[in-house]
């Protein structure tokens, strides 16, 4: 049954990797790139100071920091612990597969896609009382991870486990983070 789920993963990667074209590759490039993404993040950081002020504020955008940095090295302790190659690296697949970057680290769950999904939900958390339309954030990890699917050096399965990890940590991280919240500026 591993097999055919392997399988399965393998030969969605391989369709939809290659419905890419020359033509839209800078943008994937650009949009896998995290460093594109600094307009968005300043922007949130401001509305979160904006929404809470600077005490307070400071204090949402110093745990947003810290659970990037924790998602970051929670992934790869998972990526070292399982040990999936990445398809680009893959001798079976590679072949089949249009690849742009060639990363050699390992490729279960899928660090954009945990990161970014823990990211948005807890900015989504934190600010939907204060911004109605906030909730278009949650485009953004769905589009940076599929950047991943493009490029060839993430499986389907990898983009799914680590959007659900991510909602999970996510809410996790905002219930502990009320808590806190609650306790210190009450």
């Amino acid at each position: 049954m591993l097999e055919d789920i392997i399988t399965v993963d393998q030969n969605l990667l391989i369709f939809l990797n290659n419905l890419g074209s020359e033509q839209w590759d800078p943008l994937w490039l650009i949009i896998t790139n995290q460093l594109s993404w600094s307009p968005l993040f300043i922007l949130l950081f401001y509305l979160t100071i904006k929404s809470f002020g600077w005490k307070r504020g400071g204090v949402m955008i110093l745990s947003m920091i810290l659970l990037v940095a924790f998602s970051d090295q929670f992934t790869n302790l998972v990526k070292n612990s399982v040990e999936r190659l990445r398809p680009n690296n893959n001798p079976e697949i590679k072949h089949l597969l249009r690849t742009l970057i060639k990363p050699q680290s390992f490729s279960f769950m899928s660090g954009h896609a945990t990161t970014s999904t823990f990211f948005a939900v807890f900015v989504v958390l934190l600010l939907r009382n204060n911004y109605k339309y906030i909730y278009l954030i949650l485009f953004w990890p769905l589009v940076f991870a599929y950047s991943r699917l493009y490029l060839g050096v993430h499986f389907p399965i990898d983009i799914i486990v680590g959007i659900i990890i991510g909602f999970t940590l996510a809410k996790t991280y905002y219930f502990l983070f009320k808590k806190l919240d609650k306790k210190f500026f009450a």
